[in-house]
């Protein structure tokens, strides 16, 4: 007596419905291997840009924030933004670099305020030179008063620093961090 055995193997329907089934799932899976390849550059421009604005955030921020000019003769004793008894007795630090005063010298910013209006393209260190591989890269910063807690705008107590860089594919971030004065002068 001879058993009988069902046929092995796979018929061409099978075969030609397996090949189908595969090339379909590989078609979708290299569609999303070429997208995310395609993106794989814009995280290094994300960190290169936040690394931009975190330096010069942090560099602006070390910054001596005073009432006078720190050249001026009372700016260690000053308790208000005016040239009197109690204030400045020549310069009143105001927004924006006093004259002949540059990021890069030779009469550097020397106040916090000074940065305002501050801006770059292609992204250099504080001697002008330009950092290799960051051409595509620009930077601004904005310095205002601000209310933070108990101090008011009005106080001139407080300064909100905004920092903007933007990179080769036009995306931008923005990093903003606070400076407050220290009674009667922050000490250099």
């Amino acid at each position: 007596m001879r058993r009988h055995h069902p046929p092995r193997g796979l018929t061409l329907i099978e075969l030609l419905l397996f090949i189908a089934v595969v090339g379909i799932a590989l078609a979708a899976m290299l569609r999303v291997f070429v997208s995310a390849t395609a993106a794989s550059a814009d995280p290094m421009i994300r960190r290169q840009q936040l690394a931009i604005a975190e330096s010069l955030l942090r560099e602006v921020q070390l910054m001596p924030f005073t009432w006078c000019d720190p050249e001026d003769a009372n700016v260690l004793t000053a308790t208000a933004a005016v040239v009197s008894a109690s204030g400045c007795a020549a310069q009143v630090e105001g927004p924006g670099p006093e004259p002949g005063e540059s990021r890069y010298g030779p009469a550097y910013f020397d106040n916090v305020s000074d940065y305002h209006g501050f801006s770059m393209t292609g992204i250099s260190d504080l001697t002008g030179t330009a950092v290799s591989g960051l051409s595509g890269y620009s930077a601004r910063v904005a310095v205002a008063a601000a209310t933070l807690d108990t101090l008011t705008a009005a106080s001139g107590d407080a300064l909100q620093i905004t920092v903007t860089v933007s990179g080769p594919d036009s995306s931008s971030v923005v990093l903003q961090g606070w400076r407050t004065r220290y009674a009667p002068q922050a000490p250099f």
